[in-house]
């Protein structure tokens, strides 16, 4: 499995992601109505009985009043787009149905639970696959329709998320996490960095509390396997384990940047100095060369006048 996707499982492992992702990115009248607190993740194994087990996927389920609402997290990174993400989905979930249904022993009368299917998509294009399934299915006739299978999904696109529209989401893991991973569109490694130091200082204040020493850890390796070799090749990669310490050492090397640039800089523009001193002298030289001659013609002219009208002068007249 790709690192990229084994990191993301492991973010998304921990109740306060999903929590964040729910409450800023769904944003819907219902959300509010879920208790967060029994948050709990559901087994997948089941799914390897009858479909090959996929290991990017993450399965929750939260309190709806005394239902359970189950969270269906499909984690995206393939670098081509799944046009029948929505066929994919409901396959998943019809097998999540049939697990409840056996482990369960659901009656006649039980009614399953709702489910919400999220695919989270950190690829550079543009997410444009069809996010309802009536969209996949050829137009029938009227009256047909009612037979077709329906399912709509919702998408965290993160590409589509800028830093102006991260801004008002609060303390939101979910939305540092984008603004993390959209660094990669900066201009260079310098801003790069830069970037990253800055929601780092607010990550470092949000996960200080040491309910959350384990999701820190998991961000650090997200960082280390991930985010940095990626997005700033070119800096160390330090044998930390603490958001602080990670925190601490792109500080450091910022500041080491400024400092080498600074370097850079003043030996350039002593250089640059020393260039445009000699052109400059190379110029007023000239100049006065230019001018020295003019004179001495203009002075033999003089000379040759006098000797003219007067006659050949003495050696120590003509010195000039």
């Amino acid at each position: 499995m790709a690192a990229h996707d084994q990191s993301y499982k492991r973010l998304f492992s921990h109740p306060k992601m999903v929590e964040d992702l729910l409450r800023g990115f769904v944003q819907e009248e219902w959300v509010n109505q879920l208790d967060f607190s029994t948050l709990e993740t559901v087994k997948d194994s089941f799914m390897s009985d009858n479909l090959k087990a996929r290991h990017d996927d993450i399965i929750w389920r939260v309190r709806w009043g005394p239902k359970w609402l189950y969270i269906f997290l499909l984690l995206e990174f393939q670098s081509t787009i799944d046009p029948f993400m929505a066929v994919r989905l409901i396959v998943y979930i019809g097998l999540l149905y049939q697990h409840l249904i056996d482990t369960q022993k659901l009656k006649q009368k039980d009614k399953l639970p709702p489910v919400l299917p999220i695919v989270i998509y950190n690829g550079s294009d543009k997410w444009d696959a069809k996010k309802n399934l009536s969209q996949l299915i050829e137009k029938v006739p009227g009256g047909l329709d009612k037979y077709q299978p329906k399912l709509r999904y919702f998408l965290l696109d993160e590409s589509t998320f800028s830093d102006a529209k991260l801004a008002p989401l609060i303390k939101n893991l979910v939305a540092a996490l984008i603004r993390l991973e959209n660094t990669r569109n900066l201009e260079n490694e310098q801003a790069v960095a830069k970037a990253i130091q800055t929601v780092l200082d607010s990550l470092v204040e949000w996960l200080k509390d040491p309910e959350f020493e384990r999701l820190r850890r998991d961000i650090v390796t997200w960082l280390l396997r991930v985010l940095l070799p990626h997005n700033v090749p070119n800096i160390p990669i330090p044998q930390v384990i603490e958001l602080q310490e990670m925190n601490s050492m792109l500080y450091e090397t910022i500041q080491n940047w400024y400092k080498e640039a600074e370097v850079r800089g003043r030996l350039q523009g002593e250089a640059l100095g020393r260039e445009q001193g000699e052109a400059l002298g190379r110029q007023q030289g000239e100049k006065l060369g230019r001018q020295r001659g003019r004179l001495e013609g203009q002075a033999e002219i003089f000379l040759q006048l006098l000797e003219t009208k007067f006659g050949p002068l003495e050696p120590e007249v003509r010195i000039y």
